[in-house]
C-alpha cells in the first residue's frame, strides 16, 4: 500500500512539475505574435496541433518558414519547448527578419501506442500540412526548414532525408511532397544502430529503446535502421548544421561527428559546430560560444538558407 502511494505522490509531483514548467515557457512567448492550437492531424482519435508564430518584420511577399521539433526523448516535451534558452533567441531573430515558424506537437512514444517512426510520419504530416494551407498562412513552403534539438534534432533531420513515401500518415495529407532548403539541428542522434556511439551515454541501457521501439533495439534493428539518419544522408540533401556540446553525455558528440563523417564520404553539405564545456542543451558553465551567439550562428544559417532559395 506504502509503495503505492510513493508512486502516486511521484507521478502527482511529475505532473505538477511539467505544468509549471509549460507555464513558464508559455509566458516567455507572450509578447511575440502568435496562433496556438492550429490542428494539423487527427489520428486514433486524438488531435495533433502546432503553434504557428508570425513575422514582425515583413520582408517577403510570402514568408519563408522553419518547422519546429521539440526534443524530450521521443516520449516527452511539448510544441513549447521552443521558448527554451537554446531556441528562442533564434526565434526572435527569425520572427525579427521575416520567416514564420510552427513548432508542433506529434505522438510521443507509447509501448503497444506509438514508435520514433510514428514521430516522423507526424513531423512529415505537419510539413504537409503547411503545404496544403500555405495560402491561408501567406507562407512560401519552396523555402522551408527545419530545427529542432536531441530527439527534436533527430526528428528534424529525419523529416528532411526521409523519404516522403516511406512515411506517409493522414490520407488528406499524402498528397503533398514537402521539401526542405536547410536543417538546424542540435546535439542530435543520428544513429540509433551504431553500438559504439552509445556507450557512456544515456542510450547504453538496452531498456532504454523499449519504448522509443516498442521492443528491445536488437528485436527491432530494421524499424532503427529505417530512423537512421545518417544512412539517409546524399549529396543533393539539404545543407545542415550542427551543434553539440563536446562534453554532452546523454547524445555524444561523436553522433554528430558521424553525420559529418558520412557528409564527406557522399558530398554532402553538413557542418558541426562545437560548443566547448557544453553538456546535453548546451548546459554548463563557460560554454563557448555564449548562447547568444550560438543562436545567432543558428538565425545567420537559416536566413542564408531560406533567403538564398
Amino acid at each position: 500500500m506504502y509503495y503505492k502511494f510513493a508512486i502516486l505522490i511521484i507521478l502527482l509531483i511529475y505532473v505538477f512539475q511539467s505544468k509549471a514548467q509549460t507555464s513558464k515557457e508559455v509566458k516567455l512567448l507572450e509578447h511575440l505574435e502568435y496562433k496556438k492550437d492550429i490542428i494539423y492531424k487527427t489520428i486514433d482519435g486524438d488531435t495533433l496541433d502546432m503553434i504557428m508564430f508570425f513575422p514582425s518584420v515583413k520582408k517577403y511577399p510570402k514568408s519563408p518558414v522553419m518547422l519546429y521539433t521539440h526534443g524530450g526523448g521521443w516520449g516527452g516535451g511539448n510544441k513549447y519547448n521552443i521558448s527554451r534558452t537554446a531556441f528562442i533567441g533564434t526565434l526572435r531573430i527569425l520572427l525579427e527578419n521575416g520567416i514564420t515558424c510552427a513548432s508542433i506537437e506529434y505522438r510521443l512514444t507509447r509501448v503497444g501506442k506509438s514508435t520514433a517512426f510514428d514521430c516522423v510520419v507526424d513531423c512529415k504530416d505537419a510539413a504537409r500540412f503547411l503545404i496544403k494551407n500555405a495560402g491561408e498562412f501567406g507562407i512560401d513552403t519552396e523555402r522551408m526548414g527545419v530545427w529542432g534539438g536531441s530527439a527534436g534534432g533527430h526528428l528534424c533531420l529525419m523529416t528532411a532525408l526521409g523519404r516522403n513515401k516511406d512515411f506517409t500518415g493522414d490520407e488528406l495529407l499524402k498528397s503533398y511532397n514537402p521539401k526542405f532548403v536547410c536543417v538546424a539541428s542540435y546535439y542530435p542522434l543520428t544513429s540509433f544502430t551504431n553500438a559504439e556511439l552509445l556507450k557512456g551515454s544515456n542510450f547504453e541501457n538496452p531498456k532504454r529503446f523499449i519504448p522509443i521501439f516498442g521492443g528491445l533495439l536488437s528485436d527491432n534493428i530494421t524499424l532503427a535502421k529505417s530512423i537512421n539518419p545518417v544512412e539517409l544522408l546524399k549529396k543533393k540533401s539539404p545543407p545542415i548544421l550542427l551543434l553539440h556540446g563536446e562534453k554532452d553525455k546523454v547524445l555524444p558528440i561523436s553522433q554528430s561527428q558521424l553525420l559529418v563523417e558520412r557528409g564527406n564520404i557522399v558530398g554532402a553539405d553538413v557542418r558541426l559546430i562545437t560548443i566547448k564545456n557544453a553538456g546535453h542543451s548546451f548546459n554548463g558553465e563557460h560554454i563557448s560560444p555564449t548562447i547568444d551567439v550560438i543562436n545567432q550562428i543558428s538565425a545567420d544559417f537559416i536566413i542564408k538558407a531560406l533567403a538564398n532559395k
